[in-house]
């Protein structure tokens, strides 16, 4: 409730004053420039991407397969599946029906028996991922694996239908000879849809065998077969993202040892990967979503291969032997911890190891035979106490004994404070650990009064990755948290005080990332989808607005010499770009009136161009929505003359000056 009532009163006090002030005034800053360098880079790693597969983030999001339970996997098998005319206590004679069968000794143990005594009434219904999107004239790949067991069963009917029962699109495949076969198709539909399914019928009667139901569009990203969806990862390449984090997030932990992610099971022919129940299906109580599992046909390869694609670091989180210590906080013994370490030893491996190397065989098979150069690895991902230290240690030990140069990920719990985050910092620093892991999820206000929260930090201590961040408009985990204009504008205040101090703060990255607008849990989240498009929040554009202008090193912009970190509701910081000669200055106005500042440049060569690129909106409550994206950046261009020059800064909005 204290979060809460901070949130409100901040939002209220903003909101009012931004509209009871429009007749002061101008407030006037003299701010200085200087070129000096600080002798600090920005790194290359300094904003990117934290990934997580919750919100439908991969199975019904970025992985763009549209058939739910393909291969009848879930603990409930015929989940997303229907017989409309098969009924329950009956030998249906007037249909047909479907069994389970499971092969235990298989990683894809299931598959479907069907049985047709009525070929002209039995039928078979998949409804996608809350429903099946489809766009108008643009091809669709439709494929499943039969077995021919007996009868004389002699085609396939396959067909689209919309909400109301009309055909879109449909097929036929010939059934030929026995044993089991792959047959494909291609669908076309006649119109857009975001809520088709799909509807499965016999000629003749008989028995077949049916596993893998599958449908793809073709337009996927850089158009694989089988691969991502093609606008989700266009939003996640122009944010020119420093590293890709997967898998998560709780994920990695998973709420069972039994259920963590292992890598080892997303990796090869994906109609051999192990089907997962997905931590999130039953994580929180507001919404419960049963028919949430990972299918990981975007597994390992598949996120070393996007980090390639968006040119981004890979970051893998790999599980430490401590399931989520919200859940059941199971633990594996320090003495059998072998597995995991080795998982992590053999990750690297497969990543950059040749050919020649057990691994790096396999993922040369898949079809990388180049090394993916992947130089960063997490141990664990939020978790705290002194079980996870003494495990780091022995991560760390065998990754730095055989890996000296991979840099190690630890981390310091859930929280950005506290007793847990003080012990954590405290034994990490003792070990001399790289890069310690913070989150922070908090209300606007915190955001905004924190933008000097690495000011004192110790500059020779380990660096910060600040791997999980978002401000709640409402409170954490509450399922009423928007993406309005009052969060992204207090994000972007905090980041300018990481940019300030990129001597400590080295990787940054909002989370999560994704978010179904049917299947989400968790809100707020950077970029909203449905089963037909996306957009992208205010919070995505304050993010692409750091990343595609974090520059290569970092200068002092200040106010009668003291940084700018909030003081008078005004925030800054600046850096050089080399590569591109240019000086970048980022402004956060959260003033509910707007601004006049006058910068003078000092031991700067002297600049013609002045862009300026301006965020705002005028309610601190605005939001972007899938019919329009109101808050968006907006670009001008002038030319300034040698020496100071003043520019005005609006109301609650992020200004990027960039001097060439």
């Amino acid at each position: 409730m204290k979060t809460k009532a901070k949130i409100f009163t901040a939002a209220i006090s903003l909101s009012a004053a931004f509209f009871s002030a429009q007749n002061g005034n101008i407030k006037k800053h003299f701010l200085d420039l200087d070129g000096t360098s600080t002798n600090i880079k920005i790194q290359p790693t300094m904003y990117g991407i934290f990934f997580e597969d919750i919100n439908f983030a991969a199975d019904g999001g970025l992985y763009a397969e549209l058939i739910k339970n393909r291969s009848f996997e879930f603990d409930e098998p015929l989940t997303g599946w229907k017989q409309p005319n098969t009924k329950t206590l009956s030998p249906n004679l007037d249909s047909g029906f479907l069994t389970i069968i499971t092969d235990k000794s298989k990683t894809n143990k299931n598959y479907a028996r069907i049985t047709v005594w009525n070929d002209k009434n039995y039928s078979l219904e998949n409804e996608g991922f809350r429903g099946i999107g489809l766009h108008q004239g643009e091809k669709y790949d439709f494929s499943f694996n039969l077995e021919n067991v007996s009868g004389n069963i002699s085609a396939v009917n396959t067909k689209i239908i919309d909400e109301n029962g009309m055909v879109i699109s449909s097929a036929s495949s010939i059934i030929k000879g026995g044993g089991w076969q792959k047959y494909s198709t291609v669908f076309i539909p006649s119109k857009t849809i975001e809520k088709a399914k799909l509807q499965i019928t016999f000629t003749g009667k008989g028995v077949v065998n049916m596993d893998m139901i599958s449908l793809f569009p073709q337009d996927t990203w850089k158009g694989r077969k089988g691969g991502l969806r093609k606008d989700l990862v266009q939003k996640l390449y122009d944010l020119q993202p420093g590293f890709l984090r997967f898998p998560g997030g709780c994920i990695v932990e998973g709420r069972t040892l039994a259920e963590r992610y292992q890598w080892k099971k997303t990796i090869g022919r994906v109609q051999d990967r192990e089907n997962l129940i997905n931590k999130w299906n039953n994580g929180f109580p507001h919404r419960l979503t049963p028919d949430y599992w990972q299918s990981f046909g975007l597994g390992f390869f598949e996120y070393f291969q996007l980090a390639e694609d968006l040119g981004a670091e890979p970051l893998p989180i790999l599980s430490c032997g401590m399931a989520c210590q919200f859940n059941t906080a199971e633990l594996v013994k320090v003495e059998d911890l072998d597995p995991y370490v080795q998982d992590a030893l053999d990750l690297i491996e497969f990543a950059n190891g040749d050919s020649s190397t057990k691994w790096g065989k396999i993922r040369t098979e898949m079809g990388h035979p180049k090394p993916f150069n992947m130089k960063f690895i997490g141990v664990g991902n939020e978790q705290w106490g002194a079980d996870y230290i003494e495990r780091y240690k022995v991560f760390e030990k065998a990754i730095h004994t055989k890996y000296p140069d991979i840099k190690i990920i630890s981390g310091s719990g859930p929280s950005p404070d506290g007793e847990f985050f003080d012990y954590g910092w405290k034994e990490l620093k003792k070990l001399n650990a790289q890069v310690v892991d913070e989150h922070y999820y908090n209300s606007p206000e915190w955001f905004m009064k924190n933008a000097g929260r690495y000011d004192e930090y110790d500059r020779s201590g380990p660096k910060v990755f600040a791997g999980e961040y978002a401000a709640q408009s409402v409170g954490v985990v509450k399922p009423d948290n928007k993406n309005n204009w009052l969060t992204a504008l207090s994000e972007a205040a905090f980041m300018i005080g990481l940019e300030r101090n990129a001597d400590v703060v080295t990787m940054t990255s909002y989370a999560p990332l994704f978010a179904h607008a049917d299947g989400w849990q968790w809100t707020p989240d950077l970029i909203w989808f449905n089963n037909l498009k996306s957009y992208a929040t205010p919070n995505y554009y304050v993010q692409k607005l750091f990343s595609n202008n974090k520059g290569t090193d970092l200068i002092k912009i200040t106010e009668n010499g003291k940084s700018l970190k909030g003081e008078n509701n005004l925030y800054a910081s600046a850096v050089h770009d080399i590569e591109k000669n240019e000086t970048i200055i980022k402004i956060v106005n959260t003033d509910d009136e707007k601004m006049s500042v006058e910068i003078n440049p000092q031991n700067i060569k002297h600049a013609s161009k002045l862009t300026k690129i301006l965020l705002t909106s005028l309610g601190l409550s605005d939001e972007n929505n899938f019919q329009t994206e109101t808050i968006t950046p907006k670009e001008e261009t002038q030319t300034i003359k040698k020496g100071k020059f003043s520019v005005e800064i609006p109301a609650n909005s992020l200004v990027i000056l960039k001097l060439k």
